[in-house]
């Protein structure tokens, strides 16, 4: 994610915290990996033939989405999401970006409206996630937030676990309506195409 003033993770984390923090980071590999998906796109072709503006485009898509990727193995790894207005500014840039690309899209670049919804709500929900976690943050700060009860791994890993599917279910679409998503063989056809080589070549 976007580098920026972030929330210290704190030993004695809320789990509400930490769950959100896990949430924004699925979201964050959902968003990067929809984007690269889009940047493949544009140089396959599949929204027309590539030009000077799908090889810009592709750039902003690959750069976006290699960014993505890399600033939530950070985040997750570092336990804080970036969550100063630095960042909040590029990930509303970024929403806006995918907006335009849906309100001005072509013929030929109508076919990734999918992806490009898609990674809009993943942003979204990544903005979502740091706005609140600064909120959150600032409250424990002022002492408006009482210390976190014990609680064992399970919720966290059941919240986890929810977020997961979450996010899968919305980036899922997205990849499938990429270049990569449409040329993909369908599972169990792979024996059956190496079947079909060898009579051939009989």
């Amino acid at each position: 994610m976007p580098a920026g003033p972030a929330a210290p993770a704190t030993p004695g984390e809320s789990p509400k915290a930490a769950a959100v923090r896990l949430f924004a980071g699925f979201a964050g590999f959902g968003a990067g990996s929809v984007n690269l998906a889009m940047c493949s796109s544009f140089l396959a072709g599949a929204a027309g033939e590539p030009g000077p503006l799908h090889h810009a485009a592709a750039a902003v898509a690959g750069l976006w989405g290699a960014g993505l990727l890399a600033g939530t193995v950070v985040s997750l790894a570092k336990g804080r999401v970036p969550s100063g207005r630095g960042a909040l500014f590029v990930l509303a840039t970024a929403a806006a970006l995918h907006v335009g690309a849906i309100a001005f899209a072509t013929a030929e670049t109508s076919v990734l409206n999918l992806s490009q919804l898609t990674a809009l709500l993943l942003t979204l929900i990544i903005s979502a996630a740091a706005t609140w976690l600064r909120r959150f943050t600032a409250r424990e700060q002022q002492g408006q937030v009482a210390a976190p009860a014990a609680s064992g791994p399970g919720r966290l890993l059941l919240a986890a676990f929810a977020g997961a599917v979450l996010v899968a279910g919305i980036t899922t679409p997205g990849l499938a309506a990429s270049a990569a998503g449409r040329y993909a063989v369908p599972h169990g056809q792979h024996g059956g195409n190496l079947q079909q080589e060898s009579h051939h070549g009989n």
